[in-house]
């Protein structure tokens, strides 16, 4: 299990068996009354000068308190249900070479779910291709001391959420050697097997013979063949029912719109929403969460060749929408075109789309924000969803001036304004609206609610790790879309 097992008890972390021990405080003044509790423990760390800075680990020797090694991380001033998840999952993720820790939280056990999450997020590791050991592995369990016991119910919640995080992450790692489009569709099916999921999938003759023409175009460049992958959890009783479409680009070279060699380094990350969509309704269906979740996995390798999409060809999307083709590294948005319309011939009550969109979302709005478009109520809901997950996530508006700036001479549409990098990340979701059906079978009925996710900055970790968080794949909106699926309940 790429992920720490997880389990509570109400012994004192001390006497649980653990390796090693890590005790979450906020500063001393407010954490005294809990420290007589750790013999020993207040006079090292004011020796020490510990202020109780959000995600601080420190290693404390303390032998009246107890025996085993004992690692101290600051939660910061009365901490929310965030800082705990974030200190713990730091915590977790930096004591490393314990195959068995405890956590003891004396100040915040309400926040007991955050510090859970925190430690098996915190505990992820890929098991990698690396030929030894490094000697600093992470935990493979944490137990979790608490005065009382918890809800089994919500204890598995936290599992199967550490369970679809890794499973975005592992997928995501993967080198694009190993995953292409028909592997990426294996993987699904293998994902949910044994549960209440219907599986179809789309080869390349099925794709061509019902008009895929986003996801033909992408994928006819590589020697390994474009895939859509439908997954559907529809237990009895729902009445709502969640559409989710994921940008599945097995590697992305920008085509014969060939990006620098730089830009191409990570390119097997751009599978993230599709890897994405497909956690999440598995996750559903682990929880018998009692709503329906569709997820559509549009997958293709965008790869040059001498039948790859050119620039200036028009491509015909499921919908008899023409795009015009200016920027064969604009793919992703040609891919999910097509999900959202068969996603659409549906009418779900809201359709939620993942991808690693655009450059300029990162430009916009740095490494951790998610860039959020959609109309305003159905946004307001995500954002409310992704606050309680702790999941970082902005809106961004979809200006109608923009409108315009879609027309093409020669099509219906253009899907790029090459040259012109203002407002890309809008430009592109203005591209999907398009796509996106009615509630109706008039023209003028509202549009289906939809929500634009754009991962392209908050997928991937460049940077430091920061609490839960390595570097590399984050699996970012996987844990606000299924707080987004239970807000979504009725």
């Amino acid at each position: 299990m790429p992920y720490p097992e997880l389990t509570v008890s109400t012994s004192p972390a001390r006497d649980g068996g653990a390796d090693a021990i890590i005790l979450a405080l906020p500063p001393l003044d407010e954490a005294a009354s809990v420290l007589a509790d750790w013999p020993g423990v207040e006079e090292v760390l004011r020796g020490i000068g510990f202020s109780g800075t959000p995600g601080t680990t420190t290693r404390v020797f303390a032998p009246a308190a107890t025996a085993l090694p004992l690692f101290v991380v600051g939660t910061g001033s009365a901490p929310s249900a965030e800082a705990i998840r974030d200190a713990v999952g730091a915590a977790v993720r930096t004591t490393t070479g314990f195959a068995r820790l405890a956590v003891a939280l004396p100040h915040a056990e309400a926040h007991w779910r955050a510090a859970a999450e925190g430690a098996v997020l915190g505990g992820y590791r890929f098991e990698g291709y690396k030929s030894s050991e490094s000697g600093k592995t992470r935990a493979s369990h944490v137990v979790l001391h608490l005065s009382a016991d918890v809800d089994p119910e919500e204890l598995r919640a936290v599992d199967v959420t550490g369970s679809a995080v890794a499973l975005v992450k592992d997928l995501v790692n993967v080198p694009a050697e190993w995953l292409g489009p028909a592997d990426l569709a294996e993987r699904a099916i293998e994902a949910v097997a044994g549960l209440p999921v219907d599986v179809e999938v789309l080869d390349e003759t099925e794709l061509a013979a019902q008009g895929y023409g986003g996801i033909l175009g992408v994928g006819k460049g590589s020697d390994r063949p474009p895939r859509l992958v439908r997954l559907t959890y529809s237990p009895a009783g729902a009445d709502r029912h969640i559409a989710l479409v994921g940008k599945g680009i097995t590697f992305d070279t920008g085509g014969l719109s060939l990006k620098p060699p730089a830009s191409m380094v990570g390119m097997k990350f751009d599978m993230a929403g599709a890897a994405t969509a497909l956690a999440v309704v598995r996750a559903a269906a682990q929880r018998e969460l009692a709503i329906a979740v569709t997820a559509w996995l549009c997958i293709a390798d965008n790869m040059p060749s001498g039948r790859a999409t050119r620039p200036g060809d028009v491509l015909r999307m499921l919908d008899g929408t023409s795009v015009e083709v200016l920027n064969t590294d604009a793919e992703g948005r040609l891919v999910l075109a097509d999900g959202l319309v068969a996603a659409s011939r549906t009418r779900p009550d809201v359709i939620v789309d993942v991808a690693t969109l655009t450059g300029a979302v990162i430009v916009a709005l740095g490494n951790r924000h998610t860039g959020v478009m959609g109309d305003d109520a159905t946004v307001a809901r995500y954002l409310e969803a992704a606050a309680s997950a702790g999941e970082a996530a902005w809106q961004l508006p979809l200006p109608d001036h923009m409108e315009d700036e879609l027309d093409s001479p020669i099509a219906d549409l253009r899907n790029a304004k090459v040259g012109d990098p203002a407002g890309g990340t809008m430009f592109a979701g203005l591209f999907l609206r398009r796509f996106v059906g009615r509630t109706g079978e008039a023209a003028d009925a509202p549009r289906i609610p939809w929500v634009h996710l754009d991962i392209a900055g908050s997928g991937e970790n460049k940077a430091s790790p920061f609490g839960p968080t390595d570097k590399g794949p984050t699996a970012a909106t996987v844990r606000s879309l299924l707080a987004f699926l239970e807000a979504e309940i009725r």
